[in-house]
């Protein structure tokens, strides 16, 4: 029966956290329209996306500290998380001010925290054999999920900029009852664990793991840096989408990125 089910919940997990994701970037995608309705200062664009960054990395840490996952059950800790994403997002549609959407940024991505770490062990929970491109699947829909707004963005060129936040939104609660009515642990579940924060040294000690994370750090700065600022450059490029249909950009970014 696992081995039957197994996929069905894969492909449910993968839509809840495409869906979710899409509040990472949606104030990205909207930026320079943005930050000119509302008035915030000259290059603060940046910190729309900073906000969830560290926001995430807040997040994941305090979410390890106690070991979030081995307390609440997974499927409702991504659906309480993805719920609390998706109203962190929307409230940017209240306009609250430079230092305001910030803090909006910041709640959105720390939700996320708890979504996609948690997804990734509940999709691993249902695969022995092939776990490997289970995980995959999920990665890339974060990376899908990551690309969303831009698409909702080309394909609502020269409507208002609150739509992309309200679609993004409104994905984070469908993926909510995803998490909450579609998704389940699977049997082969991890042991419960407790943090020791002995272990920290003895990671800190360990060379190999150490290089390993570097590597990783550096890949996603590297990652993230493009994610943020291709469709700034799709814009300010002389031939093309600078001077191309509305939405263009927007679109070549979702086509990059996705």
């Amino acid at each position: 029966m696992a081995q039957e089910n197994r996929w069905h919940f894969l492909g449910w997990v993968c839509l809840a956290v495409v869906l979710s994701l899409s509040s990472w970037f949606s104030a990205t995608a909207i930026a320079p329209e943005m930050s000119a309705a509302l008035a915030f200062p000259e290059g603060s664009s940046a910190w729309l996306t900073n906000g969830v960054q560290i926001g995430f990395v807040t997040g994941a840490l305090l979410s390890s500290l106690v070991n979030l996952p081995d307390i609440v059950r997974m499927n409702r800790l991504a659906a309480a998380s993805a719920a609390l994403a998706g109203l962190a997002n929307a409230a940017l549609l209240l306009e609250p001010g430079f230092a305001g959407a910030i803090v909006c940024r910041f709640l959105t991505g720390f939700a996320l925290a708890g979504v996609y770490p948690p997804a990734m062990k509940l999709a691993a929970t249902w695969f022995q054999q092939g776990r490997g491109l289970a995980l995959g699947f999920v990665i890339a829909a974060l990376t899908a999920g990551s690309s969303l707004p831009h698409l909702f963005r080309g394909l609502t060129s020269g409507l208002n900029w609150q739509l992309v936040v309200l679609f993004s939104s409104l994905s984070a609660c469908v993926a909510t009852a995803i998490f909450l009515f579609r998704i389940e642990e699977g049997p082969y579940p991890f042991a419960r664990t407790i943090f020791d924060p002995r272990q920290i040294g003895q990671i800190i000690r360990n060379r190999d793991l150490m290089l390993v994370n570097a590597g990783y750090l550096g890949h996603m700065w590297e990652l993230y840096a493009l994610w943020a600022w291709l469709l700034a450059f799709l814009k300010a490029a002389p031939a093309g989408f600078s001077t191309g249909p509305a939405g263009a950009g927007s679109l070549a970014t979702f086509a990059a990125l996705s």
